[in-house]
């Protein structure tokens, strides 16, 4: 009776002891598991913060830098606010932006209809290539600036001349661009592609066209950079409307720098808006693998 008393006393106190063991255990892998989680959760919190701390300290010296100085030639960002608030309120603000998209959109996309498969082409007709692209590097450093007269010459000042100088500035880029991702197409995609029985046709279109896609993608974020870059010099000298005329306007109008450097920040806000949808475009699913293997290799 004794035994079986002391027995029982004894495995009932294993069991605690156990019980509080398991207890431990889980309480540290969930205490681990939270750690890892805040972890993992702050460090993207941390990067995602890290531009606004830029901008907010590019802000507090900028009005710093004014207030110090005592020159009233550069306004600073509260007066640069008040401007922005100004044209919104009297319907300039998207009266601009809407003239400076529509020139950049339309100059940009013919660009992309004639400069992708024309440098398409170029590399894949090797003689074709190296009887044109002599012309082809010749006339690419040429500014679209240049083209200005000739374009209202040709145009007037309106919309077609600042979509003409946005396709010379895009096109000829664009066209090296393709040249360049077609010459990096590996041999093996090709020979994958014929051993299959592809014509030439569906070579293009099954093994080209995935192959240069990363590698283009590239080569289009770059040419829309350039081509915002493009039809706010335009804009200046070109046409009656849109930011860059903006700018020009104000500084002719007296003393509203605010306004000048208002359509300065319009015109890298919009910038940076563009150049984020081409990398949110990059980062797709079917494109990803172009710059995996770009760092594969890299590494």
């Amino acid at each position: 009776m004794l035994l079986s008393e002391e027995f029982g006393a004894s495995s009932s106190t294993r069991r605690r002891e156990t019980s509080r063991a398991l207890c431990a255990k889980l309480t540290r892998a969930l205490n681990e598991k939270i750690s890892r989680s805040a972890d993992a959760s702050g460090a993207p919190m941390a990067q995602r913060l890290l531009p606004f701390a830029g901008v907010a300290a590019l802000l507090v010296t900028w009005d710093l830098a004014i207030r110090l100085s005592h020159t009233p030639l550069l306004p600073g960002p509260v007066a640069v606010g008040r401007a922005i608030a100004e044209l919104a309120q009297k319907g300039f603000l998207i009266k601009h932006v809407v003239a400076s998209l529509f020139r950049v959109t339309w100059g940009y996309l013919l660009a992309v209809a004639v400069g992708v498969p024309f440098g398409i082409l170029l590399a894949w007709y090797r003689r074709g290539g190296l009887a044109l692209a002599p012309l082809v590097e010749i006339a690419r450093p040429i500014s679209a600036l240049a083209w200005i007269p000739l374009a209202i010459l040709w145009f007037g000042v309106g919309d077609l001349s600042a979509v003409f100088i946005i396709f010379i500035a895009s096109v000829l880029p664009l066209s090296v661009a393709a040249m360049s991702a077609v010459g990096g197409v590996s041999s093996v995609h090709w020979n994958a592609g014929r051993n299959f029985g592809l014509s030439a046709s569906e070579i293009a279109r099954r093994v080209l066209l995935p192959a240069i896609l990363p590698r283009l993608l590239v080569g289009l974020r770059l040419s829309l950079g350039i081509a915002w870059l493009v039809v706010v010099a335009a804009e200046m000298i070109a046409v009656n409307s849109g930011l860059g005329f903006l700018i020009i306007d104000a500084r002719n109008a007296g003393n509203r720098y605010d306004l000048v450097v208002a359509g300065m920040v319009l015109i890298g806000t919009i910038g940076l808006a563009l150049d984020a949808a081409m990398r949110s475009i990059e980062r797709l699913p079917a494109l990803r693998w172009g710059y995996a293997s770009a760092a594969g290799r890299a590494a």
